[in-house]
Order: C-alpha cells, then sequence, then structure tokens
C-alpha cells in the first residue's frame, strides 16, 4: 500500500467537517492521514476534538496581526507537521495571495453551493431567493481568487417548500461530511490511479507537434510524423510484463545512459521489459514528488529523437545560438 498523504485541516469552529476527515482517515485503506489541525481561534471547538483524538494542534489569534504574518505563523505550523496538504474546513479567514501560491494545487476548499453558483457568503439564501430547485456543495482548489479554483466534485441537494436558509444549510452539511472525506482521498490518491496518470500524460505528448496516440502491444503509444510513417516516441505501462509500477517509457541516448540512469536513481527509473533492450528507460509515475517538468523534458527529448527533420530543423538552429 502506497505511503499515506499527510494534510493539515484548518478551522476556525466546530469543525464538524474536520471531524468527518478524521473518521473516514481511520476507516479502511483511505490514502491520507491527519497530521494537524490549526486553528484563528484557541476556543474553536474543533480542536478539542483533534486533542482527544490524538491529533496535534496548533491556535494562533489573528488580532493584531497582519494578514501575511498570521498566514506565515499557520503555514509554519503545518510545514513543522510535515504535511503535504492544507484542507480548508471552516476556515474563516481570506488567505494572502503568497500562501495560496505556495500551495498551489495542494489547498482544498469546500464551500456551500454549486459553484461557479454563489461563491461568498450567504449562499442558501441567495439559492432560494433565485428560486433554485437545487443547492448543494462543491470541493474545490483553493486560488487567489475567492472561490473560483477548480471544482473536484459535487453532490446537490434539494430545496424543498418551505426551506429557510438554515433549514436547508443543516441538509448541506450532511452532504459535506459524505463528500468532503471522498473528494480529499480521490484528489490526494490520483498520483496511484493510472485513468488520472494517463489523461496528464497524454495532454502533454499530444501538445507536441504532429503528435498522434496509438496503441502498440496493449500500451497506449504516442507517435510523431503521420499516420503511414509515424514513429513511437513515448508508452504509457500500467505495471505491465510483471513490473509493479506505473510508468512512463521514452527513449534514451544510448545503453550506457540507460543504465546509468538505473544504477543512480533506481526509485525514479527503471529497464522495461522488452523496451529496455533497445534503449527505452522506465520512468516510474506512481511514486511521491513526481517532477512533471522532468517528465515533459523527457517527452520532448524523446520526441525530438524520431521526429522528421522538418519538425526539428529550427529547434537545431535555435540550439546553435
Amino acid at each position: 500500500m502506497a505511503e499515506k498523504a499527510r494534510i493539515a485541516v484548518l478551522i476556525s469552529g466546530a469543525g464538524t467537517n474536520m471531524a468527518a476527515l478524521v473518521y473516514a482517515s481511520r476507516v479502511g485503506d483511505c490514502p491520507y492521514e491527519v497530521v494537524l489541525v490549526a486553528s484563528n481561534d484557541p476556543a474553536a471547538a474543533g480542536l478539542a476534538l483533534a486533542e482527544a483524538e490524538g491529533i496535534a494542534t496548533f491556535a494562533l489569534p489573528h488580532k493584531g496581526m497582519t494578514r501575511e504574518a498570521h498566514d506565515a505563523a499557520m503555514e509554519a505550523a503545518v510545514l513543522e507537521a510535515g504535511a503535504q496538504y492544507i484542507v480548508l474546513a471552516g476556515y474563516m479567514r481570506i488567505l494572502s495571495d503568497g500562501f495560496v501560491e505556495r500551495w498551489d494545487g495542494r489547498m482544498l476548499n469546500i464551500h456551500p453551493s454549486l459553484l461557479p453558483l454563489y461563491k461568498g457568503l450567504d449562499t442558501h439564501a441567495r439559492a432560494i431567493a433565485a428560486g433554485d430547485s437545487q443547492g448543494g456543495t462543491s470541493v474545490h482548489l483553493v486560488t487567489p481568487e475567492l472561490d473560483a479554483g477548480e471544482v473536484l466534485a459535487q453532490v446537490r441537494v434539494p430545496i424543498v417548500a418551505g426551506d429557510t436558509p438554515d433549514s436547508l444549510a443543516e441538509r448541506v452539511k450532511l452532504a459535506e461530511h459524505q463528500l468532503y472525506p471522498r473528494a480529499v482521498a480521490d484528489y490526494v490518491a490520483r498520483g496511484q490511479n493510472p485513468v488520472w496518470l494517463l489523461d496528464r500524460l497524454r495532454a502533454l505528448a499530444l501538445a507536441l507537434p504532429e503528435t498522434d496516440e496509438r496503441e502498440s502491444h496493449g500500451s497506449p503509444g504516442f507517435r510523431v510524423g503521420g499516420d503511414k510513417t509515424g514513429k513511437f516516441f513515448a508508452y504509457f505501462a500500467d505495471q505491465h510484463h510483471g513490473t509493479p509500477h506505473i510508468a512512463l517509457l521514452v527513449r534514451t541516448g544510448s545503453m550506457d545512459e540507460l543504465l546509468n540512469l538505473v544504477e543512480s536513481q533506481p526509485e525514479v527509473y527503471f529497464k522495461p521489459a522488452y523496451y529496455g533492450a533497445s534503449g527505452w528507460v522506465g520512468i516510474i509515475l506512481d511514486r511521491p514528488g513526481v517532477d512533471w517538468d522532468e517528465v515533459v523534458e523527457w517527452l520532448q527529448r524523446s520526441w525530438r529523437s524520431v521526429a522528421p527533420k522538418r519538425l526539428t530543423r529550427l529547434m537545431d538552429v535555435a540550439d546553435a545560438f
């Protein structure tokens, strides 16, 4: 089983969504663990629950501090706990842009509306006033723009006759407690998900000039150069031929380079069955800390090694300078 992702949960009050995250983490093969619960209110009730569950806590009032200074203190506690992700669960603070940008792609929030509808406050009252038949809740990535990050998951909750903002909020809260743990689990485990990995790899490979995708020996492959004369420059391998890895296979410059990579960084590279004899190297994708910029560089290099000269000529000229 893969190592669990470490998350810090930021709260400002009762922490019911935090509790849902904690208890979900204790069931089955949940891919995350809560390593810190932090708050801007030392009296937040959720802190006591976290302490009772043996989870480290941190509290610092924000009064009298600049937003940046308070964010820096909260972030320091998160880093000290070794958290890889920050999950906001009723954290009633607008975060500074710098803090959010440093955690780009690693900070999640839950919002009580069907985003992009009703960003900000008073979501239930606004949905009822608009005559909507449904409210709901959304889990999204946090960006500097309020409630504007990519939506990862949603649950719809019907608005019934006689609903008030409070009555609708009670039902939406129940939906939140079901949605948030599942959405967090899916997100932190995406690096182990072959569907997600292939989708990301496909987008990167097909962004290169004149590329197409074609299956080869049961694996998705990527070619350059046209339908009849195209040559493969990359393959996606999902534990093929007895290999335990989900991997990208690309061309190296020589067998010596392949063997040196495998020997010096066995946690990143391996010699794939069959393909390795031709100088292809496997880059392990289902591991923590994959450097996707490096993946892009390998794709570009491998593409360039077999692309027609008419496509690489301008690159060769640019390299000369």
